[in-house]
């Protein structure tokens, strides 16, 4: 049992408050998963730059005069902003391999959260008020994100097994539920040469979607091919960088509830993630269906949903 949620906004004044929002959801669901929290923001690009957030246990240690070391490593320009024990790192975009690279040899404690011009993800063991309040997520801005609350099932209560998972470019997904067939999908998707860090199923998910629109999928149609390809029971949702996406497997035995005003469009695991939500009275409130996709995207306004 996990909490999921979710948060796109269509009206763009709103977007100061994304953080506050999404933490005061996230929280509402700390009964449904006590064990550790993360939230993924989109927020602004810099000027074609890539941002890497990564992670360290020991911070002031390893984040210590590392703008200095990866800039001489990486031969480029670096950007940092330390928010406890996390980092954002900006760079540019040709330059994000060799800074992986550098990273693993400089600072082998250092872990990259994610990847991408405008998605940061901050997470940690504990409960979801005290992950929030660490970054001080509710400050954030952005428009559209996702977080999770995890009640740990299939691997250890640690940093790297906290959700969300970033496997893609501006690329995430949080999960509540439990994939049957992690283990042989990790193996296949390895061989495919997809970089899976844990052994956590829903990051097996997530790398699963990453592989599939690598290989010319749109995000709805890796999402259909999901249910086929996946094992067990699931909610997915999804961000990407122009908006999220919803799946549930088709028995959907794991509680789902949507909400969409003109002004946002809104997921929880329960009811009770969205009631503060503004205008939620007024709000189209709905189960999503079994083995149905739904997406949204900024890029062209649009709202797409298809049962698969």
């Amino acid at each position: 049992m996990c909490g999921i949620v979710g948060l796109f906004l269509k009206d763009r004044s709103l977007e100061p408050q994304l953080g506050a929002m999404l933490t005061d959801m996230l929280i509402t669901m700390t009964d449904r998963g006590p064990d550790s929290a993360g939230i993924a923001i989109y927020g602004s690009e810099s000027n074609g730059k890539a941002k890497l957030t990564v992670q360290s246990d020991t911070p002031d240690q390893d984040f210590d005069k590392l703008k200095g070391a990866l800039k001489k490593e990486i031969k480029g320009d670096v950007d940092i902003v330390v928010n406890s024990t996390h980092a954002v790192l900006e760079i540019r975009d040709d330059q994000v391999s060799a800074a992986r690279a550098a990273l693993r040899e400089i600072r082998p404690n250092v872990r990259v959260m994610s990847r991408g011009t405008s998605l940061e993800i901050y997470k940690e063991v504990g409960l979801p008020k005290d992950v929030a309040a660490r970054f001080n997520v509710s400050s954030m801005a952005g428009s559209h994100g996702i977080g999770h609350t995890r009640m740990a099932t299939e691997s250890a209560v640690t940093t790297m097994g906290a959700h969300p998972f970033n496997t893609g470019d501006d690329q995430c997904l949080v999960h509540n539920g439990s994939l049957s067939n992690h283990n042989s999908l990790r193996r296949k998707l390895r061989r495919e040469g997809i970089h899976i860090e844990t052994e956590n199923d829903t990051e097996v998910g997530a790398a699963y979607l990453t592989w599939r629109m690598q290989n010319g999928a749109t995000l709805g149609q890796a999402l259909e091919s999901s249910l086929e390809d996946l094992d067990g029971f699931f909610t997915f949702v999804v961000g990407t960088k122009d908006g999220f996406g919803v799946v549930r497997d088709p028995i959907a035995c794991k509680p789902a509830v949507m909400a969409e005003t003109d002004q946002y469009v809104a997921f929880g695991s329960e009811y009770r993630a969205l009631v503060n939500l503004p205008g939620i009275d007024a709000a189209r409130v709905w189960e999503p269906e079994p083995a149905t996709v739904y997406f949204w995207s900024h890029s062209n306004n649009s709202t797409s949903e298809k049962a698969a």
